[in-house]
């Protein structure tokens, strides 16, 4: 297969046009939005969903998240929509925070990884909305990698893992929020989030008061655990390389590589940290500012595949806030292997 590279300067670009031509005649394409970039078809097909599926090598029961141009395109495809669900929605749609409900009959089961809700999101990235509007159909739209690696954050990431392998790729620029997005079930009686990314636990207490953050957010799920969110199940996003997290001060950090040195190790730290280490570094943003590490994890696990690493030694982010989803990609990246120093 030959894949189509479109450039979209803006909504209202040829890419834009050809990406939603390629849509609605059955193909999937990589798509830019806020968080990752996304491998999108028709989420109402199934025959393009398990393209998506087959694209990615991922497994058929981690579900897709569903994503709309307009908030009023959410009706058809959900039983219902609570008054607690509409109030999420008219605060911080468009943007990074997926809903799960009990789907309608219109969801294919493909998309829900034989579960009977549906994950729906409204993406704020004005290419995304547009290629959206213009398909005409919701898109479902996992990350456009290759499943397991480290999410795409720009064309090029998307390019190497999935370049002869899908219909197109547009190029929008880099992802301004860097993790995919955060993602709340109400599907039960308690609000239960899900996945942790930019829209933080504060923000949705905020608006539906108290939460449960589900166990699956810190540890990996039972082997016969139903994953109900993407990006719970599996080892995700991560390198080539071994991954470790070290616990504990900068100080601790430095000596407990300095003292256990091997060839292809990799330092992982905050930008600014990388004066005196011993073996070679990636950075992934400041200390302070989880935002920051959230535009660059993804592009700094890639580049320590790009530098031939072997093990990679990370340094241990904040789980407040959005720091929570840097956290939450970094375990499964490691697989849960965490050093105390």
């Amino acid at each position: 297969m030959t894949t189509e590279f479109l450039r979209a300067d803006g909504p209202d670009s040829e890419a834009v046009s050809r990406a939603a031509e390629i849509l609605r005649s059955g193909g999937i394409v990589a798509i830019p939005t806020e968080t990752v970039y996304g491998l999108a078809g028709n989420a109402l097909d199934a025959e393009t969903v398990k393209k998506i599926y087959r694209a990615k090598g991922r497994p058929s029961d981690n579900p897709l998240i569903v994503h709309i141009a307009k908030i009023q395109d959410w009706r058809p495809l959900v039983e219902e929509i609570p008054e607690r669900a509409m109030a999420l929605a008219e605060r911080f749609w468009p943007g990074p925070l997926t809903v799960i409900l009990k789907k309608s009959a219109v969801i294919p089961d493909e998309i829900c990884g034989g579960l009977d809700t549906v994950a729906v999101r409204m993406p704020s990235d004005k290419i995304a909305a547009a290629i959206i509007e213009k398909s005409g159909m919701p898109l479902a739209a996992p990350s456009a990698n290759t499943s397991g690696r480290p999410s795409p954050t720009s064309a090029r990431h998307v390019a190497e893992d999935l370049s002869g392998k899908i219909d197109a790729i547009v190029d929008g620029g880099a992802c301004s929020v860097g993790i995919e997005s955060t993602v709340i079930s109400l599907a039960g009686d308690r609000p239960r989030l899900l996945r942790p990314g930019g829209i933080t636990p504060q923000m949705l207490r905020e608006v539906l008061g108290e939460i449960e953050i589900d166990h699956g957010v810190f540890a990996s799920l039972a082997e016969d655990e139903k994953a109900a969110s993407p990006g719970m199940k599996y080892k995700h996003y991560a390198p080539s390389a071994e991954v470790f997290l070290l616990r504990g001060s900068l100080e601790r950090y430095r000596e407990y590589i300095r003292d256990n040195q091997r060839e292809g190790d990799i330092a992982l730290c905050f930008t600014g940290e990388e004066k005196e280490l011993s073996v070679p570094y990636v950075t992934y943003g400041k200390k302070d500012s989880p935002e920051d590490q959230a535009r660059h994890i993804f592009d700094a696990l890639r580049k320590i595949d790009e530098m031939g690493g072997k093990r990679v030694f990370a340094r241990f982010p904040e789980s407040e806030g959005v720091g929570l989803g840097v956290y939450n990609r970094m375990l499964r990246a490691a697989a849960f292997k965490i050093i105390e120093v």
